[in-house]
């Protein structure tokens, strides 16, 4: 299993990880957008508990040079994970701790030209 693997590396939980990079967003609009697609997927998939989907969210990742440096997304959409983690608001995305499922992102900066 991956998360018995990962274990042997002692990477951090998410209650230990800063949930963000504090960096504010660039305008209303990219704070619009994601809110407008979180309540249309919550609509659409108001049955579904296997998607979750962050807004300047820190995700975090085995891939880079260093874990404990995140990856913040203006949004990102994860599928086949559980929508609350253990029944519980997620204060950060961490892959490992969700059996290796890497979020799909986008940046709405360029897309939010209203």
């Amino acid at each position: 299993m991956l998360s018995d693997h990962l274990k042997a590396f002692a990477l951090p939980s998410t209650e230990e990880l800063p949930c963000s990079d504090d960096t504010p967003v660039d305008n209303e609009d990219q704070n619009y957008l994601p809110n407008v697609l979180l309540f249309l997927l919550k609509s659409i998939w108001k049955e579904r508990e296997d998607w979750f989907f962050g807004v300047d969210m820190a995700v975090y990742h085995t891939t880079g040079i260093d874990t404990n440096i995140p990856v913040v997304p203006d949004g990102f959409l994860s599928l086949g994970v559980e929508r609350k983690k253990g029944g519980k608001s997620r204060r950060s995305y961490a892959t490992w701790e969700e059996n290796g499922v890497a979020p799909i992102y986008t940046r709405w900066s360029n897309a939010c030209k209203f």
